[in-house]
Formats: C-alpha cells, sequence, structure tokens
C-alpha cells in the first residue's frame, strides 16, 4: 500500500515502504498535486525513468528519492498508489509551488534491463550484476559493464529465513540447496522439530531468486522444486514464512522482518550470520551487491543528479536507514583464533580490521567498478581520521588454487595494486602481506573463488 506524507511532518524513514522502479516527471505550476499527469500522458512527459527490481524497489529507492527532492528543495513529498501491484507514484512540489511526480514500478530486475533497452527507462534497478546477454542485447548503448553505467549503490544479504520458533540456528550452503530442491522434506533431519518443510522462494523476473539460484542451488547441481510458492514482493514471502512454523525462504537482509534469520557456512568457513559487519565485507557467503545500470553514453540530468547522490555520503546514509549496508567504512574488531596464520593473529590483536574488502577476477590484479569508488572512500576515511602514514595494513588472499606459490603471488600482486591507488590519493601504507589460500571465507566454487580473492584493509 502506499504511504502520504508532507515532507514537512514526515521524516525519509517514513517513506521506506514505498517500492521501486522511479520516474520523476515535470508539470506546470499548480496548487493541487492531484492534477499531475498519470498514466500514459505521464510516461510521454517523463525526465527520469528507472525501472527494476523489487529488493531495490520495495524500501531503498523511495527513501533514496524523498533524499534527492528534499535536497532540491522539494516539499509535500507523497507516496500513493499507481493502479498495479508493486507500482506507486511519488510526488512532490518545487520551490517555485510546480509540482513533480516519479512513478515506481518493481517487477523484478529482468524488467529493468528490458525498461533500458526499448528506452522506457532511464535506469536499470537490479539486484544482481548485468547477465552477458543482456550486456550483449545493450550493446548498442554502449559498454554496460564500464564505471560509467554500472553503479553499486548498496551491499544486502540475502537471508535464509524461518520461523522464529525453529531450533535450527545454522545451514551450509549444500543443505540449504537439498531443501529448495526438495531433498529434506522434514525438519528433524536438521535437528529441528518433527515438522513437514514448506518451500517459499521469489518468482522468476526477481534478482533475487537469481542470486539465490546462482549462490546456492546452481552451485550444488540442484534446481528449484515445483512445490516452492512463489512471490513477487519480498516483504510478502516474509510475512508468510514468519506465520508458518514449517516455512522456509529467502529475501533480502532488509526484508527479513520478524522471521528468524540463519546462519550459513560455505566451504570451509565458520558459521555466519547476515550481519551489517560480515555484509560491508561481503565475507557473508549469500552476501551480495545492489545496483543501478545507466546509459553509458548519454544521461539526463536527471539521472546524473540522482546516482551523484546515491554516492554521495547523505545518500548512502539513506542506504543504512533503509536496512540494507552501506559502503561507507568502518573499523571492526576480530577475535584472534588459533586457526589464523601466526601473522594474522598479530595483526588481529594489535589493529582494527575495515569494513571494506577490494575484489578481483580470476587471475586479475585489476580494480573493478565498486572497488574504484572504495579507493576514494577509503582515501577521504584515512584522511579524515588523520591516518594517512604508516597506519594501515593490506592484506592479500586468493582462492584455493592448484598452484600455491602463484596464489600467494596473486595474493600478494592484489594488495599492491590497491597500495598503488592508495598512494595516488598520498596515503602510504604501513604493510602489505599476501596470504595465498589462507582463512577461506567461502568454497571453491566459481562464486566462492571470487569471494576468497581479496585484499583486506586493516588499521593500526
Amino acid at each position: 500500500m502506499g504511504l502520504s506524507a508532507s515532507a514537512g511532518s514526515t521524516s525519509i524513514r517514513a517513506l521506506c515502504l514505498a517500492s521501486l522502479g522511479l520516474l520523476f516527471t515535470a508539470a506546470a505550476p499548480t496548487d493541487a498535486t492531484a492534477q499531475i499527469a498519470t498514466g500514459a500522458a505521464a510516461e510521454r512527459s517523463a525526465i527520469l525513468r528507472i525501472h527494476g527490481s523489487n529488493t531495490v524497489g520495495a524500501k531503498l529507492a523511495p527513501m533514496l528519492v524523498a533524499g534527492l527532492l528534499e535536497a532540491k528543495g522539494f516539499h509535500s513529498v507523497r507516496i500513493a498508489p499507481a493502479g498495479r501491484e508493486n507500482e506507486q507514484r511519488i510526488t512532490a512540489i518545487d520551490s517555485q509551488g510546480a509540482p513533480v511526480q516519479a512513478l515506481v514500478a518493481a517487477h523484478g530486475t529482468g524488467t529493468g534491463f528490458s525498461g533500458l533497452k526499448d528506452g522506457t527507462a532511464d535506469l536499470a534497478a537490479a539486484s544482481r550484476p548485468i547477465k552477458p546477454a543482456e550486456a550483449e542485447s545493450l550493446a548498442a548503448l554502449g559498454n554496460l559493464r564500464s564505471a560509467a553505467a554500472e553503479q553499486v549503490i548498496a551491499i544486502d544479504g540475502l537471508a535464509v529465513i524461518v520461523h522464529p520458533g525453529n531450533k535450527v540456528g545454522s545451514l551450509s550452503v549444500e543443505q540449504v540447496a537439498r531443501l529448495f530442491a526438495g531433498e529434506i522434506t522434514n525438519w528433524r533431519e536438521l535437528g529441528g522439530n518433527d515438522q513437514p518443510i514448506e518451500l517459499h522462494a521469489r518468482d522468476d523476473q526477481s534478482g533475487t531468486y537469481d542470486t539465490f539460484k546462482e549462490l546456492v542451488l546452481a552451485g550444488q547441481g540442484k534446481v528449484l522444486a515445483a512445490t516452492a510458492r512463489r512471490y513477487e514482493s519480498n516483504d510478502a514471502l516474509s510475512q508468510t514464512v514468519s506465520s508458518r512454523p514449517g516455512a522456509i525462504g529467502f529475501v533480502g537482509l532488509a526484508s527479513v522482518g520478524t522471521s528468524k534469520a540463519l546462519s550459513i557456512t560455505d566451504g570451509g568457513s565458520q558459521p555466519m550470520p547476515p550481519s551489517t559487519a560480515l555484509v560491508a565485507t561481503e565475507d557473508y557467503p549469500l552476501s551480495r551487491r545492489l545496483f543501478l545500470y545507466a546509459n553509458p553514453t548519454s544521461q539526463s540530468q536527471w539521472t546524473r543528479d540522482f546516482l551523484n547522490f546515491v554516492h554521495s555520503p547523505d545518500g548512502q546514509a539513506i542506504v543504512e536507514k533503509s536496512g540494507y549496508v552501506a559502503q561507507a567504512i568502518s573499523p571492526i574488531t576480530l577475535p584472534v583464533q588459533t586457526s589464523m596464520p601466526e601473522a594474522y593473529q598479530r595483526l588481529a590483536g594489535e589493529a582494527q580490521r575495515l569494513t571494506v574488502n577490494f575484489r578481483f577476477e580470476e587471475g586479475s590484479a585489476q580494480l573493478d567498478n565498486k572497488a574504484q569508488r572504495d579507493i576514494t572512500r577509503l582515501i577521504d576515511y584515512l584522511n579524515a581520521h588523520d591516518k594517512r602514514m604508516n597506519s594501515a595494513v593490506l592484506v592479500g588472499f586468493g582462492d584455493a588454487g592448484n598452484d600455491a606459490a602463484r596464489t600467494a603471488l596473486l595474493s600478494k600482486l592484489r594488495a599492491m595494486a590497491v597500495r598503488r591507488e592508495l598512494a595516488k590519493g598520498g596515503i602510504l601504507v604501513k604493510d602489505i602481506n599476501g596470504l595465498g589460500g589462507e582463512l577461506p571465507v567461502a568454497s571453491n566454487s566459481a562464486a566462492g573463488r571470487v569471494k576468497n580473492r581479496r585484499v583486506e584493509v586493516w588499521l593500526y
């Protein structure tokens, strides 16, 4: 349902129940937002249109839109249904008394890329990276994998949820895959009560489902059981799971609600809950990035303003308020464990780890699009905390390949790549180290190896 509120009396947080797909339109000055064009007329007069992921749209996007409008001096922000499920209209008044509106259409990641292709959207919201076939189909627009097109706006944890009274506290990725494939049918097989298992899953249009399929099902050679009940909305799925003792489902981190989120293990990792710190570092096995994709060669001023706001400190503060994990940097203290390499034990005993990791493709020391922005964030953080000289330590890791020496070398080369970029910003690090395939945070699957190829940042 829609939420209506005046910007003068309602905080941005009050807008978080709105869903996505954004469509800003301008109209002639009037004293009533009800006179704003609707339907096809609104589409024709659009100056910014965003379609796609329900994960991005249910809470995060409306809050970011509200923040942008407030930053531009708009007032009387209101949200109302737009005539279809998961579509809403956001309206506001500018300083001259002229109304603008945003139409919300959050029908799944795939619909965003379709909108970019047919010209009905200026931005595609996605809860997974663009697929090779999608990028190829949009090649006429330019390189959709370039930094100009691909914008990581937040980090999300894909939470596996059960009824609050379920005794099971953690599962391995393999067990989750077998559950959703229908191979485990009673909770007693996992140490729970004698209770039949009910499966609840997102629909095929959902980026949440695409991520689950890639990180859980495909990696174990499984497919979703035909008995699973499917949902277009994360929140609707979570509400159902929280009310049914035998239920299990998966949702974005912001939609856990009153359900119970399980800890997850992958390969040799310890059980990891979808906590803010573990999701921020992307170490949590089912963490994922949330994206906006733009036309890399042609962007309106509204598009540029919106993307700049999303990446700003104010925009990332809204990400945090929305229930997702912001890309802001903060320190965390890790307990020393005897299973850690000796050098890592010393580091954990003397320094704090920062909630930023740099990750790399196989055999590469090239920073990806998120890492390039994170370098700037890290430089700003170190400058703000007077840690420019000899305070930061970079620790590189690799995936467990057949050639341990090559893995160790690549892990150090990746740390050196981060050091080189920091030096361009006037930062002199204290030390670098490469620990090769030590301390994996994921299995040795394709997706797991990407998580294991990382550079951590520690601060004295």
